[in-house]
């Protein structure tokens, strides 16, 4: 995965870039860099999880308990809506994302709704430190 390496603050375009980048990877299965688009310590709310995970390695372990147990593959995923806040070295970006999935019991698209709070670390590279994730509103 490559990091946006512009000094200063945040643009739009950085953000909308850097969500494409962690939401193609995620997408398109390759989850090493999908998890290296975070922080270390960066937190996670799913609706279909009871508690919240407070590091990227306890949402990877999560996540192979998912392929383990269900089978889980990613078939696809895309984003629309996306809205983009800069606040300074801090951007949340929100949008509207469907993810087809597999799993032992068949496939499946989910709806879903998602913020991912964007933060520069360092100088040269941008890292999610949140995502909270949430069923679509039904139309």
């Amino acid at each position: 995965m490559k990091f946006h390496s512009r000094p200063g603050p945040w643009t739009a375009d950085e953000v909308r870039a850097a969500a494409a980048a962690l939401v193609a990877a995620f997408a398109d299965g390759r989850l090493d860099d999908y998890f290296a688009a975070f922080a270390a310590d960066a937190t996670f709310l799913f609706h279909t999880t009871p508690q919240r995970l407070t590091s990227v390695e306890e949402y990877r372990r999560l996540w192979q308990s998912w392929e383990a147990e269900d089978g889980l593959r990613i078939l696809g995923c895309s984003s629309t809506q996306p809205l983009v806040q800069v606040l300074g070295d801090t951007a949340v970006f929100s949008h509207h994302v469907e993810t087809q999935v597999a799993t032992r019991a068949g496939e499946e698209t989910l709806r879903e709704r998602e913020t991912i709070v964007f933060s520069r670390r360092g100088t040269n590279h941008w890292l999610a430190v949140h995502e909270h994730l949430s069923a679509a509103a039904e139309d």
